[in-house]
């Protein structure tokens, strides 16, 4: 009796330690669980800082523009007699374009030709004349000589009266030799003058002949043959001219240069000029500025030389003109979207140290582009700076860093 009742009390005994056992297991469990939520590590996405050569550049809209363009006028007024080129021809320099019919010109040009040869034949004759005037005035002299010498030596020899009469003559041989001269010298200013009246009229005539001052594109046509073309000497906008003519195989690309990019351009600097149309990019080079900022834009006149051999390019085709501006070699990057602006050249960004806690940084910034920025002070190379937002994170807080080179998560 006795060890039955010693048994039922121990198994009595036994049940509540095993319950208590596994109730205190239950709570250690639940415990942990909370401890491990409690103290997950948030994944960012990090960046190394590292060396890089980065570049600030310009982009401007513009348009191709003829190197030169011209209304062909005529010089001298005269119809079309004949039209050598049309719409689109190409022509050279000094080409002929047009004939045009000037009898009025035409005339006179034959009327100074006659008065130039007349001219010629009045100094001709002028010339023989003063030849004729220097033998008389040789053989009178001679005689005269003579006689005075005889009568010096040989006084009572000659007659006084024949020595008076030799000397008049010899004195008016003289007067004829100088009236010979001034004649032949007013017959070769006659000459010279007419000759001046005829190459005058000469090169008006010539200015019938229509050329070409420059290699270019006949882009319009103003008159045709049998048309009456004015000289183009007047002022008034209505004289139409022959063509008009447009120099294409070089053009020019006016760009309007915002006044903060002018120091970081100069002359010879080679840009991109995209054109969209051909769907091509070339390259050309700053050849002039203006000098001056315009007060109402606030930009500088500045133009490129395009040279267009074949033709391709057409005035008027719009063009996206890229100007490098500031350029710097190896220096530390980042990627813009690790840096909080604070200011024209300060920011913050948040760095991940040795022991994966975060850090907040000041940086002085250089040069930005579109995606990175250079780091001049704050940061050294091979530092993990956080991608993105960084008002979700705070300095001090364990992070898992991932690595990324593309600026986004992995």
């Amino acid at each position: 009796m006795c060890f039955r009742i010693i048994r039922r009390r121990c198994i009595r005994r036994s049940v509540p330690l095993a319950l208590l056992f596994a109730a205190a297991i239950g709570i250690y469990g639940c415990g942990s669980a909370r401890s491990d939520s409690g103290n997950s590590v948030p994944t960012v996405a990090v960046v190394k800082v590292s060396r890089q050569n980065i570049s600030t550049t310009l982009e401007i809209a513009s348009e191709f523009q003829p190197y030169q363009e011209v209304d062909v006028f005529a010089k001298v007024s005269g119809y079309v007699r004949k039209l050598y080129v049309n719409w689109g021809t190409h022509v050279k320099q000094g080409q002929l374009l047009a004939d045009l019919e000037v009898p009025e010109l035409e005339q006179q040009v034959q009327q100074d030709e006659a008065i130039v040869h007349r001219s010629e034949q009045d100094v001709e004759r002028a010339r023989e004349e003063l030849n004729s005037a220097e033998s008389a005035y040789t053989v009178t002299h001679l005689t005269y000589t003579r006689i005075a010498d005889v009568q010096k030596t040989q006084p009572g020899l000659v007659a006084q009266q024949e020595v008076d009469v030799a000397q008049g003559k010899d004195q008016e041989a003289s007067a004829a030799v100088s009236g010979a001269k001034d004649a032949l010298a007013g017959a070769e200013e006659a000459l010279l003058s007419a000759k001046a009246a005829l190459d005058k009229d000469k090169a008006l005539f010539a200015y019938a002949h229509m050329t070409a001052p420059f290699d270019g594109v006949v882009t319009s046509i103003n008159a045709y043959t049998g048309a009456l073309l004015p000289a183009g000497t007047s002022s008034s906008k209505g004289d139409l001219g022959l063509c008009h003519l447009s120099q294409n195989n070089l053009l020019r690309l006016v760009i309007p240069l915002p006044e903060r990019a002018v120091p970081d351009v100069h002359v010879g600097q080679t840009v991109s000029v995209n054109v969209t149309t051909l769907n091509k990019v070339l390259q050309a080079k700053i050849v002039r500025f203006s000098g001056e900022i315009d007060m109402q834009t606030r930009t500088m006149y500045t133009e490129l030389d395009v040279p267009n051999p074949d033709y391709s390019l057409v005035p008027g085709m719009y063009v996206s003109v890229v100007i490098p501006l500031r350029t710097q070699q190896n220096v530390l990057t980042v990627p813009l979207q690790a840096v909080h602006l604070s200011g024209e050249s300060k920011g913050t960004v948040l760095v991940v140290d040795g022991n994966n806690q975060i850090e907040r940084r000041d940086v002085t910034l250089g040069i930005q582009t579109a995606d990175k920025a250079e780091i001049v002070a704050g940061l050294s190379e091979g530092d993990e700076v956080v991608m993105g937002e960084q008002d979700q994170y705070k300095p001090g807080q364990i992070v898992s860093p991932k690595l990324t080179s593309t600026g986004g998560s992995e």
